[in-house]
């Protein structure tokens, strides 16, 4: 079923657990991560980042996104991660999107504060929840080549985001406290003390970005501090093109496309449940600590 980010995320916020949203540009991913949270009762984003656009386009996919997540038994929300386009922001709430991300994490606080508030009142019009960033998540790409020991100047401060909050009166706060997108290289450092600080002073589910990679260890700590979705894609992706890879080492023959189609979501839908097992702190289940 179709669900606002806002309330998918006020049960999160509510019995403290993490929403797991996972960056979705083919159908595989989008079949992988909703087979594994209706096996597992669990509610789950599916997001269409702008950076994929080249790779598909928000038109072509994002219907495909809704069809799926209304069709769901689970509650799920269809999510714009990163929108820095105004244009696409507004282009996603008419499409039918629940949710938008808009980042302007690298423009200069007010202007970012300014074109926030922008959003916030366009997404009011089609009823629309915003996440927004204060911080600087790395941005690297599928390697990220800094130390985290350089990275803390990146982070979200507390107090800022407290103001930032209450000036632009978005839904959920994406920040930085040590996480990066992409292949780690090394182990993060998390701020887990500046998570707590923050969601100490702002009463809005708190978002951690470059998911992908951290412990699970990690991934407790930082939902006790107070993170309630947590984006991730890179690892699953990962995962599944190793998989695929086996797959076509061990296949006899000519393999067809249809059968690498099926080894992906079967991959994606592995990884998918071994994650949202650890963030929606259940126990009951075993999973891989190898991811």
């Amino acid at each position: 079923m179709l669900a606002k980010l806002s309330d998918v995320l006020e049960s999160a916020q509510r019995e403290e657990f993490a929403v797991g949203a996972f960056n979705t540009p083919n159908l595989e991913s989008i079949l992988g991560v909703l087979n594994a949270a209706e096996e597992l009762g669990c509610p789950v984003i599916l997001m269409h980042a702008e950076v994929h656009e080249d790779l598909i386009p928000i038109d072509i996919i994002g219907p495909i996104m809704l069809y799926m997540a209304k069709r769901a038994k689970v509650p799920v929300c269809v999510h714009l991660d990163h929108g820095e386009s105004i244009p696409l922001l507004e282009k996603a709430m008419k499409l039918g999107f629940t949710s938008v991300m808009y980042d302007g994490s690298l423009l200069p606080y007010e202007e970012n504060v300014e074109n926030t508030k922008k959003i916030v009142q366009m997404a009011r019009n089609y009823n629309v929840s915003v996440e927004a960033e204060i911080g600087i998540i790395n941005r690297e790409g599928g390697q990220n080549e800094i130390s985290f020991k350089t990275m803390e100047h990146m982070y979200t401060d507390p107090m800022t985001a407290k103001l930032f909050v209450e000036s632009t009166q978005i839904d959920a706060l994406a920040c930085a406290f040590g996480t990066a997108h992409g292949i780690y290289k090394e182990k993060p450092l998390l701020d887990f003390s500046r998570v707590k600080e923050i969601s100490r002073l702002i009463k809005i589910p708190l978002v951690m970005h470059g998911g992908s990679g951290v412990s699970f260890d990690d991934y407790r700590k930082a939902i006790s501090s107070g993170i309630r979705k947590i984006n991730y894609y890179t690892y699953m992706a990962k995962y599944a093109g190793e998989k695929v890879s086996g797959k076509l080492q061990e296949a006899k023959g000519i393999p067809y496309y249809h059968d690498i189609f099926s080894w992906g979501t079967e991959a994606m839908e592995e990884h998918a449940k071994d994650v949202l097992r650890v963030f929606s702190k259940t126990s009951r289940w075993n999973y891989h600590d190898d991811i």
